[in-house]
C-alpha cells in the first residue's frame, strides 16, 4: 500500500493514534500499523475529544466480515462512515441505498440492480475500453502526463455520467464537486467546503430528475424518476440521494485504484514485467490492485442491540468501524499480504464491502481497472515517476490527486491501437 510514512511503525502507541485525523494516514506506514492493531487490540476502543462519541475499530478480516454480513445486529441508518457516524447520523438515512436497511433497502437495490446487471452494462463496458484506450494512447504519444488528472479521473466519471445521463458539458463541474465532497486534495479544505459541494451535487440532481421526469430517456436518472414500488413513485429525496451516491461511489473507488495501480506498477517492476509478458492474467491483476490499494479505507455501523465481537462486549448504540485497509492485509487470510502479487489467488478482498451493502458498481469498477491495465500493458514498455504524487487528505479514502509520470511507448502496440 502506498503511503508517506514518517513514524517508526515499531513504536506505534495505539492509544495515541487518531483515526479521525486524515494526517494519521499520511504519517503512518499503514500495513505495520494495522498489524499492530490486529495483534494487540483487534477490537479496539477509540475515544474522541469533546462531545463526539468514541467508536470501535475492527482490524481482523473475520470480524469485519461478520459485521458486513449482519444487518440485523448492525445498522447503516445512523451513518456508514466516520464523518456521519460521529455527527449522530446521515440526513439521507432511509432514502439513500447505502444508509438504508430492511425492506426499503431491498426494494431500491432491486430497482438499481437492473441498471447494473452485466448484460445491461455490456455496451457501457465497451465504451470504457474505447475511452481508456484513447486516453492512454494520448498520454503515451505525449511521453509524459499527470496520470491522475490526464487519464484516470476521466474514465469512471465519464462512465457513470453516461449511465446517469449527465450532459457532457456538466461533467467537469461534477468531477470537481465529487472530489470536494468526499476528500480534500489539500489539507486546508474545510468541512464547510465539502458540505457546500455535497449540497450543490444534490441540487444538480434534483434539477436533472425533474427534467427526466418530464422527458424520460434511457438512463438511470430517468429510471429512478419514473419508477414505482408497489404503485408509488420514489420520493424526490430518494431519487436525488441515490444519484448522488452513484456518482460519488462510481467515481472515487475506480479512479483512486487506477492512480495507485499505476504507481504500484512503477514501484514493482517485476510485477509490471509479469503483466506485460502475460505471466499473470489481467483479471487477477485487477483484484490485487483493489486489495493493495483499498481506496475506501473503512465503513461503519451502529449496533442495534447488545452483542459481542471477538469476545468483546459491544453495547446497543455503539459505533463500530470496519477497516477494509486492515482486513485486506490480514495474514490469517492472505499469504504474504505485504507482497504485491498480481497473480494472487484466491484474493477475497473486501474493497467493495460485503453482504447486503456490497457495492452495486463492482462489476463496472473492475471493468474500468481491467481496461486501464490492458491499455498500459499493450502500449507502454516502461513508466517512471517524474515527481512526487500528491496524496489526498482523508480518513475515508486512500489515493493520490496527482501522479506525474513518463511513459515509454511500445511502438507496435501503439500502432495496433491507432488502427483498432
Amino acid at each position: 500500500m502506498a503511503s508517506q510514512p514518517t513514524a517508526d511503525p515499531g513504536a506505534i502507541d495505539l492509544d495515541q493514534l487518531d483515526l479521525t485525523d486524515p494526517q494519521t494516514f499520511l504519517e503512518q506506514e499503514l500495513p505495520p500499523m494495522w498489524r499492530r492493531f490486529r495483534e494487540q487490540s483487534p477490537v479496539h476502543w477509540h475515544p474522541t475529544e469533546g462531545l463526539m462519541p468514541g467508536f470501535w475499530v475492527l482490524s481482523r478480516y473475520r470480524d469485519v466480515m461478520a459485521v458486513y454480513r449482519d444487518n440485523r445486529t448492525f445498522t447503516s441508518e445512523k451513518g456508514n462512515v466516520l464523518t456521519t457516524l460521529l455527527q449522530g447520523g446521515d440526513s439521507a438515512s432511509g432514502k439513500m441505498l447505502a444508509v438504508t436497511d430492511g425492506v426499503r433497502h431491498r426494494e431500491i437495490r432491486n430497482l438499481l440492480l437492473k441498471a447494473f446487471a452485466p448484460r445491461v452494462l455490456e455496451p457501457v463496458v465497451e465504451g470504457v475500453r474505447r475511452r481508456t484506450e484513447r486516453l492512454v494512447r494520448t498520454a503515451v504519444e505525449r511521453g509524459a502526463c499527470d496520470f491522475a488528472q490526464d487519464v484516470a479521473e476521466h474514465i469512471p466519471m465519464a462512465t457513470i455520467a453516461d449511465l446517469l445521463g449527465v450532459p457532457e458539458s456538466d461533467r467537469g463541474y461534477l468531477l470537481t464537486l465529487t472530489k470536494q465532497a468526499l476528500s480534500a486534495e489539500e489539507a486546508g479544505q474545510s468541512v464547510e467546503e465539502s458540505l457546500i459541494a455535497r449540497n450543490e451535487l444534490l441540487l444538480y440532481f434534483a434539477d436533472l430528475a425533474e427534467d427526466r421526469r418530464a422527458e424520460p430517456t434511457e438512463d438511470v436518472v430517468s429510471a429512478l424518476a419514473t419508477a414505482t414500488i408497489d404503485g408509488e413513485p420514489l420520493t424526490e429525496e430518494e431519487i436525488v440521494f441515490n444519484c448522488y451516491s452513484l456518482i460519488l461511489g462510481g467515481d472515487e473507488t475506480s479512479r483512486l485504484s487506477m492512480i495507485c495501480g499505476m504507481r504500484e506498477l512503477i514501484e514493482h517492476p517485476v510485477q509490471w514485467k509479469r503483466l506485460r509478458a502475460g505471466d499473470v492474467t489481467v483479471e487477477s491483476a485487477v483484484e490485487e490492485v483493489l486489495r493493495w490499494v483499498t481506496p475506501a479505507m473503512h465503513f461503519g455501523r451502529r449496533a442495534v442491540v447488545d452483542t459481542e465481537i471477538g469476545g468483546t462486549r459491544i453495547k446497543a448504540g455503539d459505533i463500530v468501524t470496519m477497516w477494509n485497509t486492515a482486513a485486506n492485509y490480514d495474514d490469517a487470510v492472505f499469504a504474504e499480504p505485504d507482497v504485491f502479487d498480481l497473480g494472487r489467488t484466491p484474493n477475497k478482498h473486501v474493497s467493495f464491502g460485503y453482504g447486503p451493502h456490497f457495492c452495486l458498481g463492482a462489476y463496472l469498477g473492475r471493468a474500468e481497472i481491467h481496461a486501464m491495465l490492458t491499455a498500459l500493458r499493450t502500449m507502454v514498455t516502461e513508466a517512471e515517476l517524474t515527481g512526487p504524487g500528491r496524496p489526498i487528505h482523508s480518513n475515508f479514502l486512500h489515493g493520490y490527486s496527482s501522479l506525474p509520470v513518463s511513459l515509454t511507448p511500445d511502438q507496435a502496440g501503439l500502432a495496433r491501437s491507432r488502427t483498432a
